[in-house]
């Protein structure tokens, strides 16, 4: 299986900033993580060159296999590394982070899917990083409702899920997952916590229809969730699920307008968008239009 040529809006040039190669020195040397290098993110030099970075918690091998994912997939990971929370505060730290994304692998091998490993990242973060948002983007927990209250009762200021595709591609995109289990993950935060800010986000260019990508984001947004970001599926390797379509930055455009119009707080749509991609400004975004001000 081939990998589709990029058009030009795709391709991206390099920085040559110093910072990027620092970035990454301090995280290996803390011995941690990122999905920004483990899911090949595109936009790992612009955000390490930034100083920043989505740290991976509970391992670098996924326990699922989704055919869009290029972490490394193993049913059995090893166990998860006590002292992981101390290095991640360290790194916050040496970094000075103010706005913090962890998430994770899914953990199906552990009973509460590792909801323990968010709750102790939070904890340890608020009690030695002053003043610090944290935003979480977790797996879907098996749809356990108390491995999610254990991790909002920490008080996360973001909770993020990506639901990722539409319902119909689920089968071939996400096998192991639910459309369904994923949206009351934010019905139930929502009824844990009426004032946490819920985030999701979705990928384009999977062969889904505008009818079904608006559908998408209406129950996406009637389940819950204040933000939203759209972006595209760019095929990680020739073993996975081959790109249909690379969307039109325009069709991009169109979409934030039209997540605004369903009633979303904050929308980042883009070609090279992820879901951590600007996560600082969306949730500024989010918070000061909850808060009834404007930026």
């Amino acid at each position: 299986m081939n990998i589709k040529r990029k058009p030009s809006w795709l391709k991206k040039k390099l920085p040559t900033d110093i910072q990027y190669e620092k970035t990454r020195n301090l995280l290996k040397t803390c011995g941690l993580n990122t999905v920004c290098i483990e899911a090949k993110c595109p936009n790992q030099w612009e955000c390490f060159s930034a100083h920043t970075a989505t740290f991976l918690i509970m391992g670098s091998e996924c326990a699922r296999n989704c055919a869009f994912c290029a972490v490394e997939h193993n049913k059995e990971p090893a166990l998860p590394d006590k002292s992981e929370a101390d290095r991640i505060v360290r790194a916050v730290q040496d970094m000075g982070l103010d706005y913090v994304v962890i998430t994770s692998v899914t953990r199906d091998d552990l009973s509460d899917g590792g909801a323990f490993c968010f709750a102790e990242v939070i904890r340890k973060i608020k009690k030695f990083v002053d003043n610090a948002k944290i935003e979480i983007l977790i797996p879907d927990f098996g749809g356990n409702k108390e491995a999610l209250k254990k991790v909002i009762n920490e008080k996360p200021d973001v909770l993020n899920h990506n639901v990722e595709t539409v319902k119909r591609l689920y089968s071939s995109v996400r096998p192991e997952a639910l459309y369904d289990r994923s949206l009351q993950i934010f019905e139930n935060a929502r009824k844990e916590d009426p004032n946490i800010l819920i985030k999701s986000g979705i990928m384009l260019g999977l062969g889904e229809s505008d009818k079904e990508i608006k559908q998408t984001l209406t129950d996406i947004f009637n389940a819950g969730c204040d933000i939203i970001t759209i972006g595209q599926y760019l095929q990680p390797s020739k073993a996975h699920l081959k790109v249909k379509e690379f969307v039109l930055p325009e069709k991009f455009e169109y979409w934030a307008k039209e997540a605004y119009l369903i009633g979303f707080s904050a929308c980042v749509s883009g070609p090279f968008v992820r879901s951590s991609y600007y996560a600082k400004k969306v949730y500024e975004e989010a918070k000061n239009k909850r808060e009834g001000l404007t930026l």
